[in-house]
C-alpha cells in the first residue's frame, strides 16, 4: 500500500506542524511518528491514531463554524447599522438641501427690503 503509506505520512506531517496541547493527541502523534520512523505501523496503531486525530479536529472544527456563524451575525448587523445609517445621513443631507433653500429665500427677501 504505498499510496496509503504515503497518505498518512503525509497527514502525519501535516498533524506535526500544529502546536497540540492534548496530552491524548499529543501522544497519539509522538506512537505514529515512532511507529513510522521504524517502519510501517500496524493496522492498530494506524487505526488508533486516525481515532485521535479526527475526535481532535472534529473538536476544533466544530468550535470554529460556531465562530463563523457568530462572526456572520455580527457582520450582518454591522450591514444593517451601516444601511440605516447611510439612509439616515441622506435624510438629514435633504433636510439640510430644503433649510438651505429656505434661508437663501429669507435672505433674498430680506435684502430687498433694504
Amino acid at each position: 500500500m504505498p499510496a496509503a503509506d504515503d497518505a498518512l505520512r503525509a497527514l502525519v506531517a501535516k498533524v506535526g506542524a500544529f502546536y497540540i496541547t492534548d496530552k491524548a493527541m499529543k501522544q497519539a502523534q509522538q506512537q505514529i511518528e515512532t511507529a513510522l520512523a521504524a517502519g510501517e505501523p500496524d493496522e492498530r496503531a494506524r487505526d488508533t491514531y486516525l481515532q485521535a486525530v479526527r475526535r481532535y479536529f472534529s473538536g476544533f472544527e466544530r468550535e470554529a463554524r460556531g465562530h463563523l456563524r457568530d462572526v456572520d451575525k455580527c457582520l450582518e448587523n454591522a450591514n444593517q447599522v451601516v444601511f440605516n445609517l447611510t439612509a439616515e445621513r441622506g435624510v438629514a443631507v435633504r433636510r439640510i438641501e430644503a433649510t438651505q433653500s429656505v434661508l437663501e429665500d429669507l435672505d433674498r427677501v430680506g435684502s430687498q427690503r433694504i
